[in-house]
């Protein structure tokens, strides 16, 4: 376990260091508690002891800015157990009111210290557990459940955040809407579980069509979602007109070259996709506007044939 150990007497410092070392435990020591904050931001603690009465800055504040840092992330906390000489009752409400969990006496028995720290491990332990578990539900919740892209939601969220991005600087903005050409004559025709592991092979397609455009910097922060059904949308923030075109051909090839065989999709025999693409020079408006042109686009690539993208 990662301890950092927020004492300013020197003495006690080093008797503690070496007996939490002796436990097996990685010791991180700060003299004050400007330092202990400056340290738990770098070294992320699985507990911290805090001393009470120190130079430059106390701890109770160094608790304070430590609970107000934990506030800016997600399921963030580190227990944080003041050492003491005299634990008054005064102080035992401060401490607690500054976000402490409870206190331990400098001169506590070794044996019983000891105990004391087996029983943070394991709370340690169920903290790394329950981030993980944490995590993994954020990751579904922003994730469609078929194709793993962004679920429609999520897309929501981030295209909210984008747009006024845009608005704010007044930089360009491309959206692709992209829809799987004669689909449900393909569901009907193959069956709806050769109909998902296509909408996954397109899926993957698209991302990695994405994940190049970003890569190679031809494309800054664009990502795609799951629109509905077998309809999907690319959003490319801050791109060029140019940059939005090439992205677009190259998920209509990405499509193609994975020749799925569609015998209802007519003159072509294979899965195949059309593409509506809307682009601003700068962004204005409300983002309804630019989905309504990428709409009416994608509908003019499928009255001219499919298998196409058309722009707007």
């Amino acid at each position: 376990m990662k301890i950092l150990l927020v004492e300013d007497a020197r003495a006690i410092a080093t008797v503690m260091t070496a007996r939490l070392q002796s436990f097996g435990h990685e010791v991180i020591l700060a003299e004050n508690g400007k330092i202990a904050v400056e340290k738990y931001q770098k070294a992320n603690p699985d507990l911290i002891l805090m001393d009470i009465e120190m130079p430059i800055m106390n701890g109770f504040e160094a608790t304070n800015q430590i609970r107000e840092h934990e506030a800016t992330l997600q399921w963030a906390w580190t227990p944080i157990l003041f050492l003491t000489a005299s634990d008054t009752s005064e102080n035992l409400i401060t401490a607690i009111e500054a976000g402490a969990d409870d206190f331990l006496s400098k001169t506590l028995p070794e044996p019983v210290l000891h105990a004391k720290m087996k029983a943070m491990v394991r709370i340690a332990a169920l903290r790394q557990k329950l981030s993980a578990a944490n995590r993994k539900l954020h990751e579904l919740a922003m994730r469609d459940g078929l194709t793993g892209l962004f679920n429609r939601r999520h897309m929501d969220m981030l295209l909210d955040a984008e747009w006024k991005t845009a608005l704010q600087k007044r930089s360009p903005f491309g959206i692709l809407l992209l829809d799987i050409d004669n689909f449900k004559k393909y569901n009907d025709h193959y069956g709806h579980q050769t109909g998902d592991d296509c909408l996954r092979k397109v899926a993957q397609a698209l991302h990695n069509a994405t994940e190049s455009a970003n890569s190679t910097r031809l494309t800054q922060g664009a990502f795609t979602a799951r629109y509905g059904g077998e309809e999907f949308a690319l959003v490319i923030p801050n791109a060029s007109v140019d940059s939005c075109e090439s992205i677009a051909g190259s998920v209509l090839d990405a499509v193609r070259d994975l020749g799925i065989p569609h015998a209802k999709n007519a003159d072509w025999g294979i899965v195949t996709t059309s593409i509506g693409c809307a682009y601003l020079n700068v962004a204005s408006d409300t983002i309804a506007g630019i989905f309504r042109t990428a709409d009416t686009c994608l509908y003019r690539a499928k009255n001219n044939g499919r298998n196409r993208v058309e722009f707007g």
